[in-house]
């Protein structure tokens, strides 16, 4: 193949590249780039490289709260760091309230979730080892769930104050029927002690300090030994609304002493925004 035929020809005269572009030209591309995208064209040239890091580009990709995200769950001053540092250390996950809580940024669209462990709620008994056992499990984020043997009444209750970004939350409760274990490195599910959740749904509750509230009720049904997410309720941040604190509170009841009931792990409450919540398994 002659050279006349290459593909690699030397650029004309007069011609610009990639590489000729202005850092700032470059930088207002970026920001119209999912940060994934922005990473991945930080390879293309230095001009890519160092517009990557500019505060311009990433401010956008920031949630609303992001100043006192970094004050609530650094313990740092936000002007002194670089925004994407910020973008990228709220991507990883992140425990404050003794570590009963956790949040983290969803790396394309950069909206805020959080976790709240069951060691961060109210739960009748769940001191007492006669209801309710404590596990260790790589299952959860928090590498901690309760499991409940028996009860007549059983009450979680939690709340949270936080600032949110503005948009609509959807909170839920992870649950498991059954205790699952490893056997032979496999993972079974003992679902023995599963018993009176088909008597009478469990009752959810969801409120905001903004005047709104869910409740909703549903079967704990069988398959055992999945974990499901099972939907509370919604709460709505308005534009206005976004740069105060917001108090919330939620719950999960069955309190009809008729019959008891047992066989339940809870792990956690999930809250995220409405338009990520097909991410988890849901009911």
């Amino acid at each position: 193949m002659g050279s006349g035929q290459s593909g690699l020809r030397p650029m004309e005269e007069g011609r610009v590249g990639l590489g000729d572009l202005p850092e700032s030209c470059v930088a207002v591309i970026l920001g119209q780039l999912s940060p994934p995208d922005i990473c991945r064209l930080a390879e293309v040239n230095w001009a890519f490289y160092g517009a990557s890091f500019s505060d311009f580009v990433w401010e956008t990709k920031l949630p609303s709260n992001y100043e006192f995200l970094v004050q609530k769950v650094f313990d740092e001053i936000p002007n002194q760091l670089c925004k994407r540092d910020i973008f990228s250390r709220l991507c990883g996950s992140i425990r404050f309230d003794d570590g009963t809580k956790e949040i983290w940024l969803e790396k394309r669209s950069g909206k805020m979730c959080m976790a709240i462990s069951w060691k961060g709620m109210r739960i009748t008994g769940i001191d007492d080892r006669r209801y309710w056992t404590h596990m260790s499990t790589p299952e959860s984020r928090f590498h901690t769930i309760t499991y409940l043997k028996q009860v007549w009444w059983l009450e979680v209750g939690g709340e949270l104050e936080f600032n949110f970004p503005a948009g609509t939350y959807s909170l839920f409760f992870r649950l498991q029927l059954g205790k699952s274990s490893k056997r032979f490195g496999r993972r079974i599910c003992n679902s023995d002690g599963v018993h009176g959740w088909d008597r009478k749904p469990v009752r959810f509750k969801v409120s905001a300090s903004n005047s709104q509230n869910s409740v909703s009720q549903c079967y704990l049904k069988p398959p055992t030994g999945n974990w499901v997410c099972y939907h509370a309720g919604d709460f709505t941040v308005e534009d206005h609304q976004q740069m105060k604190m917001m108090k919330i509170k939620f719950s999960l009841a069955q309190i009809d002493c008729t019959h008891t009931k047992g066989g339940l792990c809870l792990d956690s409450v999930f809250i995220y925004p409405c338009e990520l919540a097909d991410d988890l398994k849901v009911l």
